[in-house]
Order: C-alpha cells, then structure tokens, then sequence
C-alpha cells in the first residue's frame, strides 16, 4: 500500500475503504486516514509568504512570462468523456445531472414542473437509458468504464506546440473527484484505474516542447455535484468519491471536504511542480483560511523552484493581487488596466457525439481581440472517450499554429496599445459566457498592439476588401507617439502602400493576402528624441 507523502507539509486526508473498486485500490482504509494537523493559521518556518492576503499582496502575481505567452491548453478528459458516449446530448456537469429524478433548480432550491409535475433531468434519462438506473450503474462505475487506450501524451504535446501555445497542461480534477495523476492522496485516480499517468506524462511531454506546464481544478463544486448521489449509489463507504451526506441545497463543505480539497492541491504541486495553476469556481464558497493557506503554499513553494507561477481563479476566489482573473467564455467590452485571461472552448467543454467546433476564423479573432484588450487565451481541446483528439480538433490548432507563425511578432510579448481598436462590432456587454453573441468581425474591424514605444501592429480581422482606413491613427488626433516610418504586412514581404492624412491611416488593398484569415501589419514609428534635456542652450 502506498503511504501518504507530501514533501513539505504532513497532510492527510479522510479515505474511506469501498469495496467496489479494484483490488489495487481497495487497501486503503478508513484505517489508513488522517487529519490536516497543521492550523490553517500556521506558516512553515522560513517561507516567503505568510498566510495573509496582505503578505500575499507582494507576490508578483502577474508574471512577465505569462504577460507575454498570451496562448495556452488545456484538455477536459476523463471518465464524464466516457459517460457521454452514446448520448444524444452530452454534458460536462453529468455526475450532478445523473441523480436528477426530477429536475432540480438547485441554486434556489426549487424543483422545475411541467404542466405543474416534476420531471427527470435529460442526462437521467438518458443514462438510465445507456448506462442502467443510477442506484445500480452510479458515477463510480463509470470510472471503471473510463479507458484511456489511446492517450500519448508525445502526440498531444507535439499538437500543442505546433497550435502556438505557450503552456499547456490537463485539467487535472474536474467536478467529478477523480484525479488525473498518479495520487497518493486519493484511491480515485487513473493512475490506480488505468495504469497511466496523464498529468506527468503530459508535463514531461510539454516541457520538453519548451512549454511551460499548468494544471487546472474544478473539484471545489464536487460538494454540489454528488449531493444527490446518497439517494441512490452513494453510501458512506464511498464519501470519498461523493463527499460526505448532505442536502443539494446545503453549499457549507465539511472540514474533511476542505482538508481534501487542499491535499489534492499541494500533492500536484509538490510533485509536478506546475508554472500555472487555474481554478474553477465554487473556490469562493470555501472558508478563506484554506484559500489563503494554499495561496500561501503555492508561492512558496514557487520561490523553493525558483519560478514564477500563476494562479487563475473565477468570480471572489482570491484578491486580484494574487492571481489571475478568468473570464469563461466570456471576455471585457473595452481595455482592462490589469492583465486577465479567458478561458474558452471550440465546442463542448467534454466529448460529445457529433460535436460541432466553430471554425479557427472565429478563435483567431477572439485571440486578437482578448489580445488587444490585455488579456490572454486559454483554449480547451475535448479529447475522445479513448484520448485521441478528433480530426478537427487537430486540423484547427494546426490552422491556429500557421497563423501565428505568420503573425505571432504582433502577439506574443506584447502590450496593449492606448485604444484596442475600432470597428463596427462589438460585444454588448464585456464577461463572462459573452460569445453567446456569436457576433462576426469586418474587415472595418481592426485591433491594436505594441512593443515598446515605436512599433505598433494593426490587425484588420477579416479579408480586406477594399483599402483600409484606420481612423484611429488620423493625423488630427494625436495616439501615436511619432511619424510612421515603414509599414509591413505580417507574413508576407509585399510592398505596402499607404498615406497619412487626417482621414486615418489609409493603406492600398494588399494584392494578396498571406492566409485565410486576420491580416497583421506591423507599424515602425520615428520617435523625436527629446531636447534640452542636459540644460544644454535652445537648439534654435
């Protein structure tokens, strides 16, 4: 049996035994567990950080590396991919909708009716249908359907790199509990279940790409998504899948619920050593000791590395001085001061049969507009049931990666500009689950960014159809720092022809144009140098 070891802190966790797992797995007892000893209050001896928002406050919480990468990946894996073979509609929340008998609005406690009767959820339904009753084949059973034949973790990183990401990483727990790491912590791992281990093979993989790691958790909804589970498969020997009993409604977490929620974290960290780390939500809803403790840990322990390493979090999790904030699919109407990102998928969160995936037009577009307004991307690849990625996937992150090979100089390591850009089309309003609007960029949409004072780069986020007039850089206002001296089109070593006048910036109708999607032109500017300066006399 393996011993619970974290290397720089003792922690233990409540496991439970359950007969209904392997043999492998079925040794650790309730026997075998133990408690968090360490106060939350409590700070290691020597640390940087103390547990503190305020002590925290001095983390450099926006690196100059994650400011300049702008592009990540991560991957939705696991057995909900599994569990949503065969269905007509698939869903990333399966483990809570499953155990809907009837149809449950749980946020304000009150059952949905039709025609004044209760009804079952679609995914209860439907499992009910595939799967078998849910007190018969619960969520347990279909992690033992889960079977991951052909993960390579080569291929994904290879696919990774070529799309132009920058770091890279698996959505390591996701609401269902189960870890996709080889875990001491916990029995319900695919380590255990399948004799692989995703997430270091996916971070020996990535890094040798040059690409830095991230490892994403969701599992602080766990006490929302198996609530229901004791009416029907859960009993008190699997609390460690389905957490402990209690009511839909009752969102207060247990003490051994937090404790495993921390130990889950600091095992990842303690052994893969992630440059990023990214929450889901629900992280608002636990008591902020735990928060700040592994804020405190992770710094920490990013300092012992010698790393510079982020946290992303959702809605009140943490201070904006400590992280990252996420929009899901979501992104602001306008310039934000502090860095942010969006998290964002082509299609479904999980496999779904038949998905459908937006065209990599509308994902360039969005990485330029999320660009031009100081943020970054952090796009979702839905492997299949078995770990490959479907055919499209693949054939969109290569479109992707083109692209940026053509027009990266004007992403990567940039700033944003004093406007983002201009244009007819906008989002109504900036945040999150925005790209509902499924709005369509012009050719009369353009988009800003720079490096340094003097170099400028316009993106214009169609084909152009006509000349391009940019009347944000007209001469009579005055954005721009200095004359432009040269203009070029990303990608391509045509001429480009242009004039400066109080219309704008006009530049001629490229004659071709170097791909299918947002062309990016790069705008030198003549800084006058300052004068006076050393008190010398008047140049006149």
């Amino acid at each position: 049996m393996k011993k619970l070891t974290l290397m720089a802190v003792a922690i233990s966790v409540a496991l439970t035994a359950c007969s209904n797992v392997s043999d492998k797995t079925s040794t650790r007892t309730a026997d075998n567990r133990a408690t968090d000893t360490r106060d939350t209050g409590a700070q290691d001896t020597g640390a940087k950080y103390a547990e503190s928002w305020d002590d925290l406050a001095q983390v450099d919480e926006r690196p100059k590396w994650f400011q300049d990468a702008k592009f990540g990946i991560y991957t939705h894996w696991g057995p909900v991919s599994t569990a949503n073979i065969g269905l007509e509609q698939g869903a990333g929340w399966y483990g809570l909708m499953m155990y809907m008998d009837e149809a449950y609005d749980w946020k304000n406690g009150i059952k949905r009716k039709r025609n004044g009767k209760t009804f079952p959820s679609g995914i209860y339904k439907q499992h009910t249908k595939n799967h078998g009753h849910p007190s018969k084949v619960g969520y347990k059973d279909i992690i033992k359907k889960f079977n991951p034949s052909q993960f390579d973790a080569e291929l994904w990183a290879e696919l990774f790199a070529k799309s132009g990401a920058k770091f890279a990483g698996p959505v390591a727990m996701h609401h269902d509990n189960f870890a996709m790491w080889d875990s001491e912590v916990t029995r319900w791992n695919v380590k255990d279940f399948n004799g692989i281990d995703v997430t270091g093979e996916l971070k020996t993989s990535i890094e040798k790409r040059g690409m830095k790691f991230l490892a994403s958790f969701h599992h602080a909804f766990t006490w929302v998504y198996y609530a229901n589970a004791y009416q029907f498969d859960a009993t008190e020997e699997t609390a460690d899948l389905y957490t402990d009993r209690h009511a839909l409604t009752d969102f207060k977490p247990s003490k051994r619920f937090h404790d495993e929620w921390y130990a889950k974290l600091v095992e990842v960290v303690d052994k893969y050593q992630p440059e990023v780390i990214w929450f889901d939500w629900w992280v608002e809803e636990l008591d902020e000791e735990y928060r700040k403790k592994f804020i405190a840990y992770y710094y920490n322990k990013g300092a012992e590395w010698g790393k510079d390493v982020v946290v992303s979090y959702k809605n009140t999790s943490f201070p904006s001085s400590v992280g990252v904030y996420d929009y899901e699919r979501g992104r602001p109407n306008k310039l934000k001061d502090e860095y942010w990102m969006t998290d964002t998928s082509p299609g479904a969160w999980f496999y779904r049969q038949n998905a459908q995936f937006v065209e990599p037009n509308e994902i360039i577009d969005i990485l330029i507009d999320i660009v031009s307004k100081n943020g970054l991307m952090l796009l979702n690849v839905p492997p299949n049931p078995d770990g490959s990625i479907p055919q499209e996937m693949q054939d969109m992150l290569l479109n992707i990666g083109q692209w940026l090979n053509m027009n990266g100089e004007g992403i990567y390591e940039t700033r944003p500009w004093k406007a983002f850009g201009e244009g007819p089309t906008r989002i109504r309003a900036g945040g999150h689950k925005v790209e509902k609007q499924k709005i369509a960029y012009t050719d009369k949409d353009i988009r800003f960014t720079r490096k340094g004072d003097n170099t400028l780069y316009m993106f214009v986020l169609d084909k152009p159809q006509a000349d391009i007039i940019v009347k944000t850089l007209s001469t009579d206002l005055t954005l721009l720092d200095g004359e432009i001296d040269s203009i070029e089109m990303l990608g391509s070593g045509q001429k480009v022809h242009w004039q400066h006048n109080s219309e704008g910036l006009v530049i001629n109708k490229p004659h071709t144009i170097p791909n299918d999607y947002a062309v990016g032109y790069k705008i030198n500017l003549k800084i006058a140098k300052e004068i006076g300066i050393g008190g010398e006399d008047d140049p006149q």
